[in-house]
């Protein structure tokens, strides 16, 4: 695989990058993936600053190779986390949910390279006009937080890729090499790959959660929860409720009380598969077992230049 505008920006072998999830992106996982010539990006959403700067300093003693650090830029904390960052040397954050023009050129001001994920055309603009160095273009399979408008990502790349002039990474629903060589075809510099590396020993969520992926089949995930923040999740207990109190016509304040404090946690990290909300994006039912994140990298590369060299001609 040849060198792109991705692999050159972060300096790394192949245009993987590891989603920066909660819950299940530490350290041991981020490490594996840089390891292996991807890109790994420490989640620190779901982390306390200095529970942050711990994680960056083990992947520092894990890994030679770059890798970064996701930040939920809505979060509380927000200085104290960009300060650790700083302090600690980290050269690549990857910013969410929020407005990139806040810590944009305060950290490339510090010689860090950030890219801004978006789930829309205007928000792909607005990163650009911010001045981020990339952006990932997030499709409505994605798990987790994603946005409103639902658009798949085979609608989404191409329509960023028509307006976009800075590097371009792929989001929601790949998993292996053939969904990377798609919607590379489509116009994107690389991808970025979350719901599949949960599946890996190195992933820092609970053993349970895992398990259920394994089971989950098309049709077992939903978008749900707009009027707060937009959570694509394992239908559950949980779940359950939640489209329950929505047959009542609630209020916001109904939803936020129902989600109540850490419920991420309780599902994904603590393993319990009844009331807790468990984050896993649509390709949950394509992934079939648990296996090294380093492994999955390389049947991902392998798999795309199978597919490459398998592209029918007309």
């Amino acid at each position: 695989m040849t060198t792109n505008r991705i692999t050159e920006l972060f300096n790394i072998k192949y245009p993987i990058i590891q989603g920066g999830m909660i819950w299940a992106s530490g350290w041991k996982l981020a490490s594996a993936v840089s390891n292996a010539g991807g890109l790994g990006l420490i989640g620190s959403g779901s982390m306390y600053p200095e529970v942050l700067r711990e994680h960056i300093q083990k992947c520092k003693k894990a890994t030679d190779k770059p890798f970064g650090v996701n930040i939920p830029l809505l979060y509380p904390n927000m200085e104290e986390i960009v300060q650790i960052i700083i302090d600690e040397g980290v050269k690549i954050v990857f910013s969410s949910a929020g407005n990139p023009k806040t810590w944009t050129s305060h950290l490339q001001s510090h010689g860090i390279t950030v890219v801004h994920v978006v789930s829309s055309v205007k928000f792909a603009l607005k990163a650009q006009e911010a001045g981020v160095n990339a952006v990932v273009a997030e499709g409505f399979e994605a798990g987790g937080h994603n946005g409103r408008e639902e658009t798949t990502t085979l609608a989404l790349i191409p329509m960023v890729k028509e307006q976009l002039d800075i590097p371009l990474i792929a989001a929601g629903g790949i998993a292996n090499g053939k969904s990377m060589l798609s919607v590379m075809i489509l116009g994107a510099d690389g991808v970025q790959v979350g719901s599949r590396f949960v599946a890996t020993p190195e992933a820092s969520s609970h053993q349970n959660f895992k398990d259920l992926v394994l089971k989950a089949k098309e049709g077992d995930t939903q978008l749900t929860l707009k009027e707060l923040a937009p959570v694509r999740m394992l239908k559950n207990k949980f779940f359950n409720q939640v489209i329950e109190l929505y047959s009542k016509n609630p209020s916001k304040e109904d939803l936020i009380e129902l989600l109540g404090r850490a419920r991420a946690k309780k599902g994904m990290f603590e393993g319990d598969l009844d009331d807790g909300e468990l984050e896993i994006g649509q390709i949950s039912g394509l992934i079939h077992d648990i296996k090294p994140a380093g492994k999955i990298v390389e049947d991902m590369v392998s798999e795309f230049k199978i597919a490459k060299e398998m592209l029918p001609t007309f």
